[in-house]
């Protein structure tokens, strides 16, 4: 299934959306040039406010050491897409950033007392989420490959998406090293091109969580289809039963459902995510 339509429909809703929510509230922010123009956010003069985020969600982040340091990951593709304004742009400040995404749900101050919420991801109780987890998957070399996860909640692992294309690539080669792979995986069954796997992400993601114990679940918007394809293909990969039963989908708009009613009303006028 192209994850082409799916994409360029979710990007062009969501530059739409966000333009007009921009400009209705007032927020500081720049525009990409292009026919799917995407919206980028600026921290407001006295740093009070970012656009991208709820005023609740920016403040906790704010003093949280470590969510603030997530804020400084930098926007890979800026040069290439914005004006060239001396502004040093960040990939949080867009406005189809999953992690931004990401935080606004979990760090929001009500989400994760919330009973529902917990029931929905298969957690008992939460802490506080780390976002960037470093996971440690452990290599046939006897060194690990220390690629991030989203976001650990306790003892779940996170993926998150909105209009990332795929859940990349990687060569055959490198994920053959993975010291777990051929215990996990029905590796013949994996998706790949001749020099590489496909859906990447998932494949070190539940080999993290077979390392750690854990479990994993994907977030990913109902209006992607595509994305969910990908994850039905890598789950029916999976070799080893009890690992599978603690992997799962949970698509934002479930989790939407469940959430507190100020960030429905968010996510909704802002992402058009409606439970």
């Amino acid at each position: 299934m192209s994850a082409f339509p799916y994409v360029k429909a979710l990007r062009r809703e969501l530059g739409a959306r966000n333009l007009e929510y921009a400009q209705h509230h007032r927020l500081a922010h720049r525009v990409t040039s292009g026919p799917e123009p995407i919206v980028c956010y600026e921290a407001s003069e006295d740093g009070r406010q970012h656009g991208n985020f709820l005023p609740s969600v920016y403040r906790a982040i704010c003093r949280d050491d470590n969510w603030r340091r997530r804020l400084e990951k930098p926007h890979t593709s800026a040069a290439q897409i914005f004006p060239r304004d001396g502004m040093r742009r960040k990939e949080l400040d867009s406005s189809t950033s999953s992690d931004a995404l990401l935080m606004n749900v979990f760090c929001y101050p009500g989400t994760l007392k919330r009973g529902l919420v917990l029931k929905l991801l298969h957690v008992e109780a939460a802490k506080t989420p780390e976002f960037g987890y470093r996971a440690r998957v452990p290599l046939a070399n006897g060194s690990t490959d220390r690629t991030e996860v989203d976001m650990r909640l306790e003892n779940l692992l996170i993926e998150a998406k909105l209009t990332e294309f795929d859940f990349q690539r990687k060569a055959v080669a490198v994920v053959n090293g993975y010291r777990d792979f051929y215990d996990v995986f029905k590796v013949p069954t994996l998706a790949r091109s001749e020099e590489c796997y496909l859906s990447y992400q998932l494949i070190r993601n539940v080999l993290a969580a077979y390392q750690g114990g854990c479990s994993f679940c994907v977030i990913m918007d109902a209006r992607r289809p595509d994305l969910r394809e990908h994850w039905y293909a890598v789950m029916r990969s999976i070799r080893i039963h009890e690992l599978l039963m603690r992997c799962r989908m949970v698509t934002w708009q479930e989790l939407a459902r469940v959430l507190p009613a100020k960030l429905q009303d968010f996510l909704r006028e802002k992402y058009g995510i409606d439970g």
